[in-house]
C-alpha cells in the first residue's frame, strides 16, 4: 500500500482551532473532542461510495475505531517524523493552491501574451554571454552597459553586434534575428523587442542565457503557423564557384520535375534532398511560425499559397524548392490559454516570480493584523502562506475537512503498518503458531503435488540437475542451483492439484505426455514430489495464513485500544446527523 503525496498539518495555529470548533462535539476520543461537522463529512462520503450503505450506528461504531486507531498514531507521536511533516506540508500546499491563486491576475497575464501574439515583430540584439562566476556575471554585465552607453551615443548597432554579439546566427546580419512571434523567447526579452519603438535601444535584458541590448524593428500582422515540404541542395560556406553552379543547376532541374509532376516530390526529397533528416520523410517539416526558419526561407513559406511549389529559394544553407501543405491563422486567445498558464507555472519562466510576488503582495495586506510588527514587509513569504494556511483551515470547511481526513488517513495508515501489516508479513514464528493452532481451517477439495519441477536441455543435464538437488536444503542452495545451470534447466518450487499445469497432470496425475513451455528443454520430472490432501507447513498457504494473522492482530488491537482509551458519544447530537 502505497500513500500519496498529499500531506497534513504541521502546526495550525490556536486562533484557527477555536473558530474551526464552533458546531457541535459529537463524540470525543481520548480527550480530543469531534465535531459534529467533521463527522457528517466523512459519513456521507462513505454512503456515496459503498454499494450497500451503512446505518448510522454501525458507521458511528467504525468511526469510532478510526479514531481510536488515529489516537493511537499520536500517542506513538508518528506525526512529528520528518518524513510525515515533510509530506504534511507538501499537500497542505496543494490543496491550499487553488484558494491562493489570483485568476485575474493570471488572466492577465495570457491576454498580454495573446496580444503580443497578434504581431510579429523584427528583433534586433547583442548578445553577451553571463559566465559562471559572481565575478564572470558582474563583468559581462558591465560590459553590455558599457555597449549600451556608446550606442546612445551613436555607436553603429551592426558593427558592434559583428565583433561583441555570442549569437553568431544573427551577428553577422547586424544582430537581426528576423522576424520573432511571442512564446518562444524570455518573457523580459519578448517584452523589450515587442515594445520599443523601431530604432530605439532597450535596457539590459537578462535571460537565462546572457545579457541583452535589443533594437525596436518593424511589426507586422501575425502570419500563423505552416506546414511545408522541401528538396534542399547544400551549397557549403567554402563552395567553389563550380560546386554553386553544380548546385544552382541541380535545384532547378528538380523545380522543373516537379513543377511539371508534383506527385513525385516527395520521392525526389527521399532520392535527392541533402535535407536527410526531413527526406526520410518525404521533405516534411514540422509546423512552424515566424523567426522558427531562416530567411528567405521564412517568407517564402508563408508567401506560397496551400499545394504551391515555390521557385528555388537561396538560404544560408543552400538551395530549396518548397511546396505548402497546410497553414493554421494565430491561435485564439481560449486555444493559447493552456499554453500560456503551462509556461508561466514553470519556475524557469520570469512570470512565475511575478505570480508569486502578486501573492506575497495580496497575503501582506489581508494577514497584516496577523503580525504584531510595525512593518509587515519583514515577514517572510513562508510565514505569510502558514498565516494563509491558517485561515483557510479557520474559514473553509471544504479546506479543513480535507486536510484533516489526510492527516488521520495518514496516521492511520502509519499505525495499521507498524501493528498489523509489517508485524504480520515479519512474524514468521507468529504465522507457524497461528497456522498450528488453525489447521483445521486450511482445507483443500483436491489433493495438491509438491515439488520442485525441473525443465532440462536433454537427460544428461536431467541427470546432473537431480544428483545435485540431493544437496539442496534451502532455498539459498536452490538459487545457487538455478544459476549453476541457466541456460541449461529450470527448477521451480511447485504447490499445484490437478488441472494447473500439463507437466504435472503427466507426472502425477496420469495425464498425456507434453512438451516443456521453453523449445530448448526436452526432458522434466518433478523431484522428490510428494502428494498432499491438506496443507503441510504454514508456507504452503502463507498467503491465506498471513490474511488470516493479519485480521487477528487487527482484533486485538482494537480491543487493545478500547480498553486503554476512553470514548464518550453524544447521542443527542448524533442524532441529528442526517
Amino acid at each position: 500500500m502505497k500513500r500519496t503525496h498529499i500531506a497534513a498539518l504541521a502546526i495550525i495555529s490556536a486562533t484557527a482551532f477555536l473558530a474551526a470548533a464552533k458546531d457541535e462535539v459529537i463524540m470525543t476520543v481520548n480527550g480530543v473532542d469531534v465535531p459534529r461537522s467533521e463527522f457528517e463529512y466523512l459519513y456521507h462520503k462513505n454512503q456515496q461510495q459503498q454499494v450497500d450503505p451503512q446505518s448510522l450506528e454501525e458507521y458511528a461504531e467504525m468511526f469510532k475505531v478510526y479514531k481510536l486507531k488515529v489516537a493511537d498514531a499520536l500517542s506513538q507521536k508518528l506525526d512529528t517524523a520528518s518524513s510525515f511533516q515533510k509530506e504534511m506540508n507538501q499537500y497542505k500546499s496543494d490543496l491550499a493552491a487553488p484558494y491562493m491563486t489570483d485568476s485575474l491576475f493570471l488572466n492577465s497575464l495570457v491576454k498580454e501574451a495573446f496580444d503580443l501574439s497578434r504581431e510579429e515583430v523584427e528583433a534586433f540584439h547583442i548578445m553577451l554571454a553571463k559566465g559562471v562566476t559572481d565575478q564572470d556575471i558582474e563583468a559581462s554585465r558591465a560590459q553590455a552597459d558599457s555597449l549600451r552607453g556608446v550606442l546612445l551615443n551613436g555607436g553603429d548597432f551592426a558593427e558592434l553586434a559583428a565583433k561583441y554579439s555570442v549569437d553568431r546566427a544573427s551577428s553577422n546580419v547586424g544582430g537581426r534575428m528576423g522576424y520573432i512571434v511571442a512564446g518562444r523567447f524570455p518573457y523580459a526579452f519578448e517584452k523589450a523587442a515587442y515594445t520599443l519603438a523601431p530604432g530605439e535601444i532597450s535596457e539590459i535584458v537578462e535571460s537565462p542565457q546572457g545579457f541583452h541590448i535589443l533594437k525596436g524593428g518593424k511589426h507586422r500582422p501575425a502570419r500563423g503557423t505552416v506546414l511545408v515540404e522541401h528538396i534542399m541542395k547544400m551549397v557549403p560556406p567554402t563552395a567553389s564557384a563550380e560546386q554553386q553552379a553544380a548546385a544552382k543547376a541541380s535545384i532547378d532541374s528538380i523545380y522543373s520535375v516537379v513543377v511539371a509532376n508534383p506527385e513525385k516530390f516527395e520521392d525526389l526529397a527521399r532520392e535527392l534532398s541533402d535535407d536527410k533528416g526531413s527526406g526520410r520523410q518525404g521533405g516534411k517539416l514540422n509546423w512552424f511560425g515566424a523567426g522558427m526558419m531562416v530567411e528567405p526561407f521564412d517568407s517564402a513559406s508563408f508567401a506560397i499559397q496551400v499545394n504551391e511549389i515555390s521557385s528555388p529559394v537561396r538560404s544560408q544553407y543552400g538551395w530549396h524548392v518548397i511546396r505548402k501543405l497546410d497553414a493554421k491563422a494565430p491561435a485564439s486567445l481560449e486555444e493559447m490559454k493552456p499554453t500560456v498558464l503551462k509556461r508561466i507555472a514553470n519556475p524557469q519562466d520570469e512570470r512565475y516570480a511575478l505570480v508569486e510576488k502578486n501573492l506575497i503582495d495580496k497575503l501582506r495586506k489581508k494577514h497584516k493584523k496577523t503580525f504584531k510588527t510595525a512593518d509587515i514587509n519583514t515577514i517572510s513569504s513562508e510565514e505569510l502562506k502558514n498565516a494563509e494556511y491558517d485561515w483557510l483551515y479557520a474559514n473553509e470547511p471544504d479546506y479543513r475537512n480535507l486536510l484533516n481526513e489526510y492527516r488521520e488517513g495518514s496516521l492511520l495508515y502509519e499505525a495499521s503498518l507498524r501493528e498489523v501489516w509489517d508485524k504480520a508479513a515479519k512474524d514468521e514464528a507468529g504465522l507457524t503458531d497461528y497456522f498450528n493452532a488453525h489447521k483445521d481451517d486450511y482445507k483443500w477439495t483436491k489433493p495438491h503435488v509438491k515439488g520442485i519441477l525441473v525443465q532440462a536441455a536433454n537427460d544428461s543435464v536431467a541427470g546432473l540437475v537431480r544428483t545435485a538437488l540431493r544437496e539442496v536444503s534451502d532455498d539459498n542452495g536452490l538459487k545457487a542451483l538455478r544459476k549453476q545451470f541457466v541456460g541449461k534447466a529450470t527448477l521451480d518450487r511447485i504447490l499445484m492439484e490437478e488441472g494447473q499445469n500439463a507437466m504435472v497432470d503427466n507426472v502425477i496425475f496420469g495425464g498425456e505426455p507434453v512438451k516443456p513451455n521453453n523449445k530448448k528443454y526436452t526432458v522434466y520430472f518433478i523431484f522428490e514430489p510428494k502428494l498432499l490432501d491438506a496443507p503441510e507447513t504454514m508456507t504452503d498457504v502463507k498467503s491465506l495464513v498471513t490474511s488470516d494473522y493479519q485480521n487477528q492482530l487487527e482484533r486485538d488491537w482494537v480491543e487493545n485500544l478500547k480498553a486503554r482509551y476512553p470514548v464518550t458519544v453524544n447521542e443527542k447530537v448524533l442524532r441529528k446527523v442526517k
